[in-house]
């Protein structure tokens, strides 16, 4: 069975987010990520990790301003400088934390904008972001995400991540799959992993259209969960989605994987 690891953003917003690595422990979860981990010190967060025998999976470069609601610096041209000590920093929590996936956001592309130099600029940062990570073992990871959701995000599909990834030359750029992401964009959710799946870095999931449990919905989770076990994929299933009430209410499709000795 694949292993899950809570999404701290978005499950367990009943707690503060340092309790939530321990709720997550308790409700069987060896695994956790998170989007941005800034506002606390690092070494605080590798102790609940350490005292809830939490590994964790992956979190996100800076996002740039928060207050003007950037998603991310990866695209913008005439940012590099910024988005090269944002990777620097997030790099300096990666090395106490021990994770070794880093998501870089892409970040919004203003309407009327020179999509081919943006794309340029993205190609060039994430190429520098995994030459950077690469002495630490990480992998960035990039993610493709619906414009639903974020308008104005610049990638979209996954054959355009991965065409990314190719060009950068580094063996360290994978994609990250978001389930969710992909059956609002594409579809066709088996053949696109099966096609792309050597490229895919991390998977996430949510139900479709609600982003509640993957147990709600139009996309068959268990049918998903069988095919990253049959294709070998031994990486973590991120659950990023929001919980429909409370989050460990919600947990019966995960508890249904642990149960009878099927524990991740």
């Amino acid at each position: 069975m694949p292993k899950f690891a809570a999404n701290l953003t978005m499950m367990y917003n009943e707690h503060a987010f340092l309790d939530r690595f321990a709720a997550a422990a308790k409700d069987g979860f060896k695994g956790v990520e998170f989007m941005f981990p800034y506002e606390f010190a690092a070494a605080d967060i590798k102790q609940r990790l350490a005292d809830n025998g939490l590994e964790l999976a992956l979190f996100n470069g800076p996002p740039g301003n928060v207050e003007a609601n950037e998603r991310g610096l990866a695209s913008l041209p005439g940012r590099e400088a910024e988005f090269n000590a944002s990777i620097a920093q997030a790099l300096e929590y990666a090395a106490v934390l021990g994770n070794k996936r880093l998501h870089v956001m892409a970040g919004l592309m203003p309407q009327g904008a020179d999509r081919a130099r943006h794309r340029e600029v993205y190609v060039k940062n994430i190429a520098y972001a995994a030459a950077q990570a690469k002495p630490l073992g990480v992998t960035v990871v990039i993610e493709p995400i619906n414009t639903r959701d974020i308008p104005g995000f610049f990638i979209n599909r996954q054959d355009e991540a991965h065409a990314v990834c190719r060009e950068t030359g580094a063996d360290n750029a994978k994609v990250q799959m978001d389930f969710y992401h992909c059956q609002i964009v594409e579809g066709d959710l088996t053949r696109t992993y099966e096609k792309f799946q050597a490229g895919v870095g991390h998977t996430q999931i949510a139900g479709v259209p609600d982003r509640h449990e993957p147990d709600v919905g139009e996309v068959n989770y268990p049918a998903i969960f069988d095919l990253l076990d049959r294709s070998g994929y031994a990486g973590w299933v991120g659950c990023e989605y929001r919980p429909r009430a409370g989050t460990s209410a919600g947990l019966g499709w995960f508890r249904s994987y642990l149960a009878g000795s099927r524990a991740n």
